[in-house]
């Protein structure tokens, strides 16, 4: 028999089928790596870190704290747990400076030329506001594929749903293998793998009903890796099952907006957006991630808004994405309603 192991990446889209018309905040954004909202399907990515740390290294040149209200996720954004050296330089652009419709034309200028995008959110901004102060963009954009492509796979159950896969089974060649390192298998329902990529990207998967903060489970997983000592090799026996994903989702962190940040001249975000684009197939991953803040000079106080080892990730489960010989991951997203990520369900 072959291994099992089965990767389902959920996406937020918004979908009007049978099924109903579900909305993009079905998926959570969460601002850190760290961050300890629980909602049952989530995502991280280091964007919007990037664009709050240089806030806090370029502009103010010390900690964001806010006058009043809760201070719990500034505190975490604050320890800056994820920078730009924990990226290549060819995968991410940012910068920041006064507000004006030249820096505009300098971000879409440079996004055309780094990456031949454009941004999604730049026109969202009042570049000519009379009380602008500072705007901050990054973005990540991330195209790999794996070792080898995967084969399409039957459908299959996720959960209560039927999803569409690709994977290894037992038809499978043999160069496919090359693209599974098996990270720890302890159980059907508790395990880990690692799949290959032509570039300097890492998939991880970890197959888990736990729901605590990213930074925890991902240290959970590795601590698994490093003591388990069975076969890391995916070898004859094995299987792999993958559905399609993609999803496409943006937030504005409306807790940090309309607060007046303290020791500064009035300054406060006016809104704090970041988008992701994430998409997964039998080839490879594509992932694009915009984060920006938008910092103005608050005149009043605006009113506060409201048979062989089974790996078979067919339930709640854990992805990451992470570059070689780097300290944590780039991306994170826990999926535990994969109807909630469109492409992964069988029509």
């Amino acid at each position: 028999m072959k291994k099992l192991l089965m990767f389902i990446i959920s996406c937020v889209v918004l979908v009007s089928v049978s099924r109903g018309t579900f909305a993009m905040d079905k998926i959570k954004n969460v601002t850190t790596f760290s961050s300890k909202d629980l909602s049952e399907n989530r995502v991280w990515v280091g964007t919007f870190q990037l664009v709050w740390n240089d806030f806090v290294n370029e502009i103010i040149k010390k900690p964001v704290k806010f006058i009043n209200g809760d201070q719990s996720v500034v505190k975490i954004l604050n320890k800056q747990e994820f920078t730009s050296d924990m990226l290549s330089e060819d995968s991410y652009y940012k910068t920041y400076g006064v507000t004006s419709l030249a820096l505009k034309k300098e971000i879409e200028d440079a996004l055309v030329e780094k990456f031949g995008e454009k941004s999604e959110i730049l026109d969202q901004i009042d570049w000519e506001a009379d009380n602008n102060a500072y705007f901050l963009y990054a973005m990540l954009k991330k195209d790999f594929d794996f070792v080898n492509k995967f084969n399409q796979l039957s459908a299959g159950s996720f959960g209560p749903y039927n999803a569409r896969y690709f994977g290894i089974d037992d038809s499978s060649k043999e160069p496919i293998y090359d693209n599974v390192s098996v990270l720890f298998y302890n159980s059907s329902s508790d395990f880990a793998v690692m799949l290959k990529t032509k570039s300097n990207d890492e998939v991880y998967l970890y197959r888990t009903n736990e729901n605590k903060p990213f930074n925890v489970l991902y240290k959970a997983m590795n601590k698994n890796a490093a003591k388990y000592k069975g076969n890391k090799n995916f070898i004859e026996g094995d299987k792999i099952k993958i559905p399609y994903v993609s999803f496409k989702n943006e937030a504005n962190y409306d807790d940090l907006c309309n607060r007046i940040i303290k020791n500064t001249d009035n300054l406060y975000f006016a809104k704090a957006l970041q988008t992701v684009d994430f998409k997964l197939n039998e080839t490879g991953v594509k992932l694009k991630s915009e984060a920006a803040l938008d910092v103005k000079f608050m005149s009043f106080l605006p009113t506060q808004p409201k048979v062989g080892r089974n790996f078979s990730f067919d339930n709640v489960f854990v992805i990451f994405l992470k570059e070689k010989n780097k300290q944590m991951p780039y991306f994170a997203a826990r999926i535990k309603d994969l109807i909630l990520f469109g492409s992964g369900i069988e029509e």
